[in-house]
């Protein structure tokens, strides 16, 4: 008898674990959804995640910079606060700078 009494324990406090997990599982992903766009997919090969970068030097293209600069929190990736991002590294910059084309890629004047 005490071992049913102990099978059952088990067996209840498995089912009350696995229960709450889901109902944790299941409301966290709402509630990032309402936070802040995650996930942005700028061209078909390009997809970009809020992920804690904040400086030009991490960034890749000038549309991952924008990207950031738009949807996630504290970048500093706008020292002029114009809007376009990593100037001098990415986004368009003035005479002799480098600029980047549609795809993505770097092309030097």
């Amino acid at each position: 008898m005490n071992r049913f009494i102990v099978i059952a324990l088990i067996v209840a406090a498995g089912w009350y674990g696995n229960h709450h997990y889901k109902q944790h599982e299941s409301a966290q992903p709402a509630a990032q959804q309402e936070s802040l766009p995650l996930v942005s997919q700028a061209s078909s090969s390009e997809v970009f995640r809020c992920d804690g970068r904040t400086h030009c030097s991490q960034m890749t293209s000038c549309a991952e910079a924008t990207y950031f600069l738009k949807n996630c929190p504290g970048t500093k990736m706008d020292g002029d606060g114009n809007g376009v991002p990593c100037e001098r590294q990415w986004c368009t910059a003035g005479q002799g700078g480098v600029n980047e084309d549609h795809s993505g890629r770097r092309r030097f004047k």
